[in-house]
């Protein structure tokens, strides 16, 4: 089924600010918003799996979101999405896909932000600063748009996502 939905990823490491940018896009956009996070701790609440989830999270949130599109919503899908294999994977969900990498060009807010956050999601262990400078994280290897969050406000941010998406 072809549709003109949308799909924006929002990727980066933690501390970031793609909670901060994820909500108010997706209300913008009259979106469904799905956050990884979200699922991946609804997963290891359920008490059923024997460790945390590695790709279940993702291979969840990627199903959602196709039907999603399928049904013609726009979907901002919020996650780290560290390695080119996720990349790829959510460029196979929608026909439309605008990838966004935030990030923080200052260190010292980056890790201030991390330290300082304060867990939205009932259960969830927030990474600590270590686990962010340690965490696999692979480059981009094509073209995607990039928003540093350490110059730009949250407003300033989703207004840029939103231009970019009026230009394709």
């Amino acid at each position: 089924m072809t549709t003109s939905a949308v799909l924006v990823v929002l990727g980066g490491l933690p501390g970031t600010g793609k909670t901060t940018i994820a909500r108010p896009l997706a209300r913008s956009l009259g979106a469904a918003y799905l956050r990884i996070d979200t699922i991946e701790q609804a997963l290891v609440a359920s008490g059923e799996l024997a460790a945390p989830p590695r790709a279940a999270g993702y291979l969840a949130g990627y199903a959602l979101t196709r039907d999603q599109l399928a049904n013609g919503v726009d979907v901002v899908a919020e996650c780290v999405n560290p390695l080119r294999l996720t990349r790829n994977a959510w460029q196979a969900v929608g026909s439309r896909v605008l990838e966004v990498e935030l990030v923080c060009s200052d260190p010292r807010e980056h890790r201030a932000r991390v330290e300082g956050r304060v867990a939205d999601i009932p259960g969830l262990t927030l990474p600590t600063w270590r686990d962010v400078v340690e965490r696999e994280y692979e480059p981009w290897d094509r073209d995607h748009l990039i928003v540093d969050t350490a110059v730009a406000t949250a407003a300033e941010c989703v207004d840029l996502i939103l231009r970019r998406l009026k230009e394709n």
